[in-house]
């Protein structure tokens, strides 16, 4: 990390919500200046395998652009393909650019970010983008607001197909807000797919009052527990873990500072669907034909749906929650049984079969979906 990028330690008590704003807008827009300057790794996106298509689009992303990139996963869901996409807390517009290939022309992101240097930066190169991407009207837009005020930034309600988040929810202080103004921006069917810091315990006061550490992405850390309480108390689905991996820090002197406490990144992806009464058994065949997924499609941390075309394998098992794959991924899915209500079991066994397709049952099984913490 760049120590020429140091930001003011001196803690505060008991920071406000404006107060915490002001701080975070002037760490991305003033001190951050490219990843460089970061003083940890929390910000850091893994260098876990990305797969060719994405890669291939990040590739014709501008450079100014990815180098102000602050993520910690990668938020890219399965079926992309005309969706509606709202990005939470764009910043430069790394991500927007990347998904405003996989949506094509008669799809639209929408970016939101409270640091208005970010939203510059992103608004500069959109000419640009669109020209590289082969576009005859744009299909992105940036708004400068607050993530926790959707609504009053313009986003409508049930508008949006999915939404998603790279490392920016911890830098909120009233995480619930977020989630609920997303809940409502989302249509019946759509999803939150989200890539963010976890602590393994509540953050103590003088870590949430630490300027730099609360900038870096730790300080506000929710603990993991409560993001499962929070999904479900807004009207969320249990939230499904798709990759988790152990932040670092790489700085001696705010390592200090944390003392027990530890995180990591993790991405989960939470579903909006209708309540209507209790889970029935149901099946799901994945017909395959998703562009990055022809062979198989990785649900999430525990199941992976394979597609065999000769080979039928049935694997027995009891349960719900498939009806979340037949609203996402419709019409590469088929339900073969009524479910009134879908019900997300988070498991830990995987779902696999030598071949190309698989016909599998989902089973409740004990959440251990934060088990890695």
């Amino acid at each position: 990390m760049n120590g020429n990028a140091r930001f003011n330690h001196k803690a505060v008590s008991a920071p406000g919500a404006a107060e915490i704003h002001k701080d975070v807008q002037n760490y991305y827009g003033n001190v951050l200046k490219t990843f460089a300057d970061l003083q940890t790794n929390a910000c850091v996106t893994p260098a876990t395998l990305v797969p060719k298509y994405i890669r291939e689009t990040l590739k014709n992303v501008h450079e100014d652009v990815t180098s102000r990139y602050y993520g910690c996963g990668l938020v890219v869901p399965e079926r992309l393909e005309n969706c509606q996409i709202l990005d939470l807390g764009c910043g430069s517009g790394r991500d927007c650019y990347m998904l405003s290939q996989l949506v094509g022309e008669k799809g639209h992101v929408t970016g939101i970010d409270m640091t208005k240097a970010q939203v510059e930066v992103a608004k500069t190169y959109l000419e640009y983008h669109m020209k590289k991407f082969g576009f005859q009207a744009p299909n992105v837009t940036f708004i400068h607001g607050c993530i926790e005020k959707l609504a009053e930034a313009g986003a409508q309600q049930e508008s949006y197909d999915i939404a998603v988040s790279n490392c920016v929810i911890n830098l909120v202080p009233d995480k619930e807000q977020v989630l609920r103004e997303v809940y409502d921006t989302l249509k019946y069917g759509g999803e939150l797919y989200f890539s963010d810091v976890y602590a393994n315990l509540e953050v103590p006061e003088d870590i949430k009052s630490h300027k730099v550490l609360w900038g870096e992405c730790l300080g506000g850390a929710l603990y993991w527990k409560d993001l499962a309480i929070i999904a479900q108390k807004i009207g969320f689905c249990p939230p499904r873990l798709v990759t988790a991996n152990l932040i670092t820090i790489q700085n001696k002197e705010l390592e200090s500072v944390l003392g027990d406490c530890r995180f990591v990144s993790a991405t989960f992806r939470l579903f909006k669907l209708p309540k209507t009464g209790q889970a029935k058994r149901c099946q799901a065949v994945y017909k395959g034909g998703i562009t990055g997924h022809e062979k198989e499609l990785i649900f999430d941390a525990n199941f992976t749906f394979k597609h065999i075309p000769r080979l039928r394998t049935q694997l027995g098992w009891q349960g719900a929650c498939l009806v979340c794959v037949k609203l996402a991924f419709n019409p590469h899915c088929m339900e073969a049984a009524a479910v009134a209500h879908p019900v997300c079991h988070p498991g830990t066994r995987k779902a696999e079969a030598g071949g190309l397709e698989v016909h599998v049952l989902i089973p409740p099984i004990e959440n251990k979906t934060a088990a890695t913490v």
